[in-house]
């Protein structure tokens, strides 16, 4: 699989590739680093597991119209998606998953990684958490964080709907809202 700069998402999704609308292709496909503005709405859990979960992970608080910037740092194999709703920041790294898990998006978050299935849908591409590890320590795919998570094309631009829950915790948070590329910066 190609792990170069601009390849990641187009490699594990090979054909599938082209019918993605043209925002979300624009999106992932850029040449080099990137940054995105937009406004976003978020909902978070009420439970005291699921604010806990949130906090830890630094996701964003609850609310409407918030301002939302997202850069992407791209590096051979890998993206850094640095996510700042209202100045409140978290980030996570993305590359191609090898071995069994081939054909797989992984997405790091500190100690946890996540390997997500990216499935071309309606045009949608939806993200389908397959297996997690703690540490490289496989968890129970039966614990795996879930949730209707998608990008589209909302009205020409970028769309996003995230939602991310816990069987035993609920809802943790969902954000949903729209970006656009505000700069590229060309690979160096």
């Amino acid at each position: 699989m190609d792990n170069s700069t601009t390849a990641i998402f187009k490699a594990i999704l090979g054909n599938a590739w082209t019918a993605l609308p043209k925002p979300i292709q624009e999106m992932h496909d850029t040449s080099g680093d990137a940054r995105m503005a937009g406004l976003a709405s978020v909902e978070r859990g009420r439970g005291i597991p699921a604010r806990l979960i949130a906090s830890l992970f630094r996701f964003p608080l609850e609310g409407t119209q918030i301002p939302v910037e997202v850069l992407i740092t791209k590096t051979p194999g890998h993206e850094t998606w640095l996510r700042t709703f209202g100045g409140r920041s978290f980030s996570s790294v993305l590359s191609a998953a090898a071995g069994r898990a081939d054909q797989l998006l992984t997405e790091r978050f500190g100690p946890f990684s996540f390997q997500i299935a990216l499935v071309v849908e309606d045009e949608k591409l939806k993200y389908i958490v397959r297996n997690w590890k703690f540490c490289g320590v496989p968890l129970p795919r039966s614990w795996a964080p879930r949730g209707d998570t998608y990008e589209s094309s909302k009205d020409g631009l970028f769309g996003f709907d995230i939602e991310i829950g816990h069987p035993l915790a609920g809802l943790i948070v969902k954000y949903s809202g729209n970006l656009a590329i505000a700069k590229l910066r060309p690979d160096a």
